[in-house]
């Protein structure tokens, strides 16, 4: 019988998936002593962190979702928006059609 694989719950919870794939991460250092700090190191520490490829591919294995490629994400889109932008101006050249008022 295979062994039914558990995802680590506490990487779960620490981390957030994003919709091309990439994990978010809050900062550390924020809990007190705030007030020593610059405002501009504040801020900056408010707000969320995109976790390094290297080690986000480790913790999407933990959490269950190795399956998720950010990269190959991008590309899809990118060819997408490529594919698009090439196709707006053949539809755009077309004579538009008048109605004629009566």
């Amino acid at each position: 019988m295979a062994y039914k694989f558990k995802p680590n719950k506490s990487v779960a919870k620490r981390l957030r998936l994003t919709a091309t794939g990439k994990l978010k991460r809050h900062h550390s250092f924020t809990s007190h002593l705030m007030s020593s700090r610059p405002a501009s190191k504040r801020r900056k520490l408010r707000r969320a962190e995109i976790l390094f490829e290297g080690h986000a591919r480790n913790m999407r294995k933990l959490m269950g979702v190795s399956g998720i490629h950010p990269g190959k994400i991008r590309h899809e889109r990118e060819l997408a928006a490529a594919e698009s932008a090439t196709a707006a101006p053949k539809t755009a050249t077309a004579a538009p059609k008048t109605a004629e008022r009566k």
